[in-house]
């Protein structure tokens, strides 16, 4: 079973989840913005650090080309906030814990894992533009070097 994907010019499957401050956060909240949403399999593992950190560490370019960055994981809140605390993340991380956001976005579902198929969280980034639609959809995305890329195909470097 895999999940349906979405291309440009899809609606970004709208969203309200806890993050890892206790508060929540809603993707129409963001309208106005565009959104950098990625999706990881789970806070504090060697990749999704790594690209955490990428994000972190990219965040005031993003962010001066006008992009909030937010990160998804079905790792529940006060884990998040552990992740966030222990590699100074600065920006928000939600937890779908249900995985029902994340297989909304088809973030969810069989992926190939060390040549077996598996069930779990494709890691995914989504850019969503200032009025909700789905500007790209990238999938099976590598943990490291994924951010510098993204970074190109959004014309910031």
């Amino acid at each position: 079973m895999t999940a349906s994907r979405l291309a440009a010019g899809d609606a970004a499957p709208d969203f309200t989840l806890p993050t890892d401050n206790g508060d929540s956060l809603s993707l129409k909240d963001l309208r106005g913005h565009k959104v950098v949403l990625y999706a990881y399999p789970a806070a504090m593992t060697p990749g999704c650090t790594t690209q955490a950190c990428d994000f972190r560490d990219s965040l005031g370019s993003l962010q001066a080309a006008g992009y909030e960055v937010v990160g998804i994981s079905p790792d529940a809140p006060a884990k998040l906030a552990k992740f966030r605390e222990r590699d100074a993340i600065t920006f928000p991380l939600v937890s779908d814990q249900d995985k029902s956001v994340l297989t909304a976005y088809g973030a969810f579902g069989e992926k190939q894992m060390y040549g077996k198929t598996v069930t779990g969280v494709i890691r995914s980034t989504f850019v969503i533009d200032e009025d909700g639609k789905i500007d790209k959809a990238l999938y099976n995305v590598k943990a490291t070097g994924h951010v510098a890329k993204l970074r190109r195909d959004l014309g910031i470097d």
